[in-house]
C-alpha cells in the first residue's frame, strides 16, 4: 500500500497560541504526530509513504531525512497554496500510481480502525475512492457527507442541508481514475479539498464512505489533551474521577 502525508502546513493556529515547531511535530504521549501516522502505516503493510513539507520546516526536514535512512519515506519539499495542491506535487512524483492512502498529518484515530479501513479499500479492488467520515464533529468548517443506503457518497456540503451525521475525517484512499482527477482539479483552478472531492462526483467517480467512532484534528493547542484523552480513554475515566 502507498501512503502521503501533507505536512506542509504552517500550523498558524498553533503557533499563535505559543508552540513554535511544525505541527506535525505536536507530541501525544511523548509521540509527534508525524511519528504516528508513519509508524501506523509502516504496521499496515506501506511500500512507501510519501510526505509533503514546506520550506520553512528545517527541524521537520532533518527529523524525517533521519527517519528515511531505514524507513521507505519520500520527502518533497515545496510551500504550496493549498492542501489540494499539496496532493497535486505529491501524487506527481509518481505518475504511474495506481492506489494511495493520504491524510493530513493533524489527523488522530485509533489504529485498529484505520486497519479495517484500510483493508476494507484493499478487498474491494473496483472502489475508485474510500474515505473516511465520522459522526465526531470538532472542525471548525466541517465538510459534511452525504451517503446513500451503500454508504456511497452522494454530496459534499459546506453546511448539513442534508441532515446528514457525517462529516468528512480527512483520511482518503484513492485508485487511478480518482488520482488522475488531481491534474484536472488543479488545472481548473480548485484549491481546497473539498472542492476536489465534489469535482469527483462530478465527474462520475464512485467514492465509499467508511465510518470511523472519531477522528480528531489538532488545530489548536487545547486539541493536544483532546487527542490525548481519545486515545488514552482511561485516562479520561481516571481523569474524570480523580477531580
Amino acid at each position: 500500500m502507498n501512503y502521503a502525508i501533507i505536512a506542509a502546513g504552517e500550523g498558524s493556529r498553533l503557533a499563535k497560541e505559543g508552540f513554535t515547531l511544525p505541527k506535525p511535530m505536536v507530541s501525544l504521549y511523548g509521540e509527534m504526530l508525524i511519528d504516528r501516522l508513519i509508524g501506523i502505516f509502516m504496521r499496515n503493510n506501506a511500500e512507501r509513504i510519501k510526505i509533503i513539507i514546506n520550506e520553512d520546516s528545517a527541524s521537520l526536514e532533518s527529523h524525517l531525512s533521519e527517519l528515511s535512512r531505514t524507513m521507505p519515506i519520500d520527502i518533497v519539499k515545496k510551500s504550496t497554496p493549498s492542501s489540494l495542491h499539496s496532493v497535486y506535487e505529491l501524487l506527481k512524483t509518481d505518475p504511474e500510481l495506481d492506489s494511495v492512502c493520504l491524510t493530513t498529518t493533524d489527523t488522530v484515530f485509533k489504529e485498529e480502525e484505520f486497519s479495517a479501513f484500510i483493508s476494507k479499500f484493499e478487498q474491494n479492488q473496483q472502489m475508485e475512492g474510500q474515505m473516511a467520515v465520522t459522526s465526531f464533529i470538532d472542525d471548525e468548517s466541517p465538510l459534511f457527507v452525504t451517503v446513500d443506503e451503500e454508504n456511497l457518497i452522494t454530496a459534499f456540503t459546506d453546511d448539513n442541508s442534508t441532515h446528514t451525521p457525517f462529516v468528512s475525517g480527512g483520511i482518503y484512499c484513492l485508485r487511478k481514475k480518482a488520482i488522475e482527477n488531481v491534474n484536472r482539479a488543479v488545472e481548473d483552478g480548485l484549491s481546497r479539498m473539498r472542492n476536489f472531492q465534489r469535482q469527483l462526483l462530478e465527474n462520475g467517480v464512485k467514492l465509499k464512505a467508511y465510518p470511523f467512532s472519531k477522528i480528531v484534528d489538532v488545530d489548536h493547542v487545547s486539541d493536544i489533551r483532546t487527542a490525548e484523552l481519545f486515545l488514552r480513554p482511561e485516562n479520561a475515566a481516571l481523569e474524570m474521577i480523580t477531580n
